[in-house]
């Protein structure tokens, strides 16, 4: 029984039209954003390579590749010789390809001289693995603005939930043999499922094209020895692309978990499906309007708001903990106390939810 009802609400949620229209954009966003984002691709190998796209992205691995494996000062000063440029402006801000951005931001003064710093002045101890980054440093940002869209288009296909109830069906549905034990419950599961579904399939169709067009090169690779011009750079840590882009996996369904939460709760609360939808999306993006700084104790509580999982890089960057693992960790059991908190409260309130006779 309980197993056909959640399958009717999920059938429910997914059946509708704006539901569909939603998750069509959403896909269609992503596919815009991988390929744009490739397109956009840009590296001059400092002799007389040069091009755009997938040119760019060979340029840029075969450079990685000259110089791949552990960053020391030797490959330093080599890379500072082979990407030297004579010109009037900054050096650091001249962007050739994707290591001659990452050495001079570090290790270059205006004119595009050595600038004293060593690999452990800049790094500490760790040793920094070099490699082809910037092909998934760019899915990494991608993930930024499709999980932000992700969560509102989970808060706009599940407000309905239960506030879409109350125009009258309510009254059929309470009075039902079932209607506020399993019929309650069997919402609540089907839009957590609902809101798990669109996410995972959203992760495994973008990170699979973004296989096809990158490869898997530089996955293992540090993602401090990084162009300026990537949001990564500032998260301090010497960590991989591939696990940067498991947290972001796990940030991206805490925070999709979170927004579900959310919403059934408002969706249960609220007397319509526009104020549902309202509440909703209000209560994601609030913490935009606090002004706490990232340096503040505070952030460490604001931070595990879902709109800062989704965002990520601030997230991230707050500690790294005993055993390697990062603070942003602490999204998983947030998630799942939203979760249980919502489970409880918003099927409690629907089955307590007045009947109009």
């Amino acid at each position: 029984m309980m197993k056909r009802l959640i399958q009717f609400e999920l059938k429910k949620i997914f059946s509708k039209r704006l539901t569909q229209a939603a998750l069509a954009i959403l896909f269609l966003l992503s596919v815009l954003l991988l390929f744009s984002t490739f397109q956009n691709k840009h590296a001059y190998d400092g002799h007389n390579r040069e091009g755009s796209g997938r040119e760019a992205v060979e340029i840029d691995k075969s450079i990685a590749e000259k110089y791949a494996g552990p960053l020391t000062d030797e490959k330093v000063i080599q890379m500072l010789q082979d990407f030297r440029v004579e010109s009037e402006i900054n050096v650091k801000y001249i962007y050739q390809n994707a290591v001659q951005s990452a050495v001079a931001a570090r290790f270059s003064d205006i004119k595009g001289d050595w600038n004293g710093q060593t690999v452990s002045d800049v790094f500490g101890s760790e040793e920094i693995k070099i490699g082809y980054v910037d092909g998934w440093l760019g899915v990494s940002q991608d993930f930024i603005r499709l999980t932000v869209v992700l969560c509102l288009v989970i808060i706009l296909i599940l407000a309905p939930v239960f506030s879409g109830e109350y125009s009258g069906v309510d009254h059929l549905i309470l009075s039902s043999k079932y209607g506020k034990t399993k019929g309650a419950a069997a919402k609540v599961i089907a839009g957590f499922l609902a809101a798990a579904l669109a996410a995972l399939t959203l992760f495994a169709v973008y990170m699979a094209a973004a296989f096809m067009l990158y490869g898997a090169e530089g996955l293992d690779c540090s993602i401090l020895f990084a162009p300026r011009v990537f949001t990564e750079y500032y998260i301090p840590f010497n960590i991989t692309c591939g696990t940067l882009l498991q947290y972001q996996f796990c940030l991206m369904m805490s925070s999709a978990v979170c927004v579900a939460a959310l919403t059934l709760l408002f969706s249960s609360l609220a007397k319509n499906q526009m104020a549902a939808l309202v509440v909703s999306a209000a209560a994601y993006l609030f913490p935009l309007l606090l002004p706490v700084p990232e340096t503040s104790p505070l952030f460490r509580v604001i931070g595990l708001c879902p709109l800062y999982q989704s965002t990520f890089v601030s997230l991230m960057s707050v500690e790294q903990m005993k055993g390697g693992l990062l603070y942003a960790v602490w999204a998983v059991p947030v998630a799942l106390g939203a979760a249980a908190i919502s489970v409880v409260f918003s099927r409690k309130i629907f089955a307590g939810h007045q009947v109009r006779e």
